[in-house]
């Protein structure tokens, strides 16, 4: 959303940020970009160089004696220096890591003075506040959640993209009136909100309104602005699954609680989503205590770990179980996943009155799992089969089952 903001109208961000260090009385101005984001980048650069032709950027800004450089900082893919003290960090040259606070960045920042630090659509938007006025700024948005919010929609819905909408607006309007709702006539299951560290918000939840109060009494939070829709089709443990695996090899490692604990709870989601081959009666002990252990990994992680990052990490998990803790039961005790994604859990048979004896399966089948004589019904055996799912891939007759 903020390189969009950055490719639209750069000169916004530049004015925000103008008026922002005119504020604070500071002469040096750094803009945090992704070095995968060349256009943002060189859109940015053209900007500044018309601002500085202009009089806006540079020495002695309209003769009012300030002074203002705006520096471009490429940084490489990483996910903690959207924390603000690891951000600092990776500016300086350094290994992008969160650093304790007290002292704060307003205090001691970059390069060790008072830096503030804020999001692109936060400094974009004061030169429309300072034109218009607080009150048209307040004019629009719940009463502790003003203004409006871009999002980015993407998933299981029909129409994906950037949207912006006032605060206050339900998630259902988002979902079926801006969003075109779910495509295929499949329903509803969750979204994502907030990013990889967000939390999910299931069916029951979808006439919430959207501002920072009401998401977190929900277990999700505003964060980063991303939405990811999701159908049926979506299995909750394998959705939690994949943000912890983002989340965990994204972790800086500084502190133990986020590199150790997020590393613990994967395993556990592994373990529940794995299948029944070689467990031993302890492994099997541990995957019906799963549940039990990631609740308390939660909570020490949320309250022992450095940054607002690790404070939320265990989000996806917590909202999930919070909201479909009987998905983890079916996997745990039923070693059953509904929605048919984790494959180590699922049952593959073929129906023998649709099966033409093509062999195709046979052939394709890694482990040699499948067995039968050509022109006659085949079989799998079940003790082969590792449930990769390429003799359904592969059939083209409908003959196989999954369970």
């Amino acid at each position: 959303m903020d390189r969009a903001v950055i490719e639209g109208d750069p000169y916004r961000l530049i004015e925000g940020m103008a008026i922002a260090a005119y504020g604070i009385g500071a002469s040096k101005a750094y803009v945090y970009l992704r070095a995968e984001y060349p256009l943002a980048i060189q859109r940015l650069k053209d900007a500044i160089e018309v601002a500085k032709t202009y009089g806006f950027v540079g020495n002695n800004i309209l003769d009012s004696g300030f002074n203002l450089e705006i520096v471009i900082k490429k940084g490489a893919v990483a996910f903690v220096c959207g924390e603000e003290t690891a951000l600092i960090k990776s500016i300086e040259g350094k290994r992008g890591m969160p650093k304790p606070r007290p002292p704060y960045p307003a205090v001691s920042g970059l390069f060790d003075k008072p830096t503030i630090i804020n999001n692109v659509e936060s400094l974009a938007n004061i030169p429309n506040i300072i034109r218009e006025g607080a009150g048209w700024f307040n004019g629009v948005g719940t009463e502790n959640s003003k203004g409006t919010k871009v999002f980015a929609l993407s998933g299981n819905i029909a129409n994906t993209g950037l949207v912006e909408v006032a605060m206050g607006t339900t998630l259902k309007e988002i979902i079926f009136e801006i969003g075109g709702g779910i495509p295929d006539g499949y329903k509803y299951k969750a979204v994502q909100i907030g990013g990889p560290s967000g939390g999910c918000i299931p069916e029951s939840e979808i006439d919430i309104q959207i501002d920072y109060e009401s998401l977190i009494t929900v277990g999700a939070m505003m964060g980063s602005g991303g939405l990811v829709v999701m159908d049926e089709n979506t299995c909750m443990v394998d959705v939690a699954k994949y943000f912890m695996g983002f989340i965990q090899s994204e972790s800086c490692g500084k502190c133990i609680p986020c590199r150790e604990g997020t590393r613990r709870m994967l395993e556990i989601l592994e373990r529940i989503a794995s299948g029944k081959s070689n467990e031993t009666e302890l492994e099997t002990l541990e995957r019906f205590q799963s549940v039990l252990h990631m609740t308390d990994l939660a909570t020490i992680i949320q309250d022992a770990s450095l940054c607002g990052l690790g404070k939320s990490a265990p989000n996806p998990v917590l909202s999930t179980l919070r909201w479909f803790r009987h998905e983890y039961e079916e996997h745990i005790y039923e070693r059953k996943c509904r929605a048919k994604v984790c494959k180590e859990l699922l049952t593959f048979t073929i129906i023998e009155d649709k099966c033409t004896g093509c062999t195709l399966c046979a052939i394709q089948c890694p482990t040699d799992a499948i067995l039968g004589s050509k022109k006659h019904p085949h079989y799998i055996n079940f003790e082969k089969c590792i449930g990769c799912g390429t003799c359904l891939e592969v059939c083209n007759f409908d003959s196989i089952n999954v369970e």
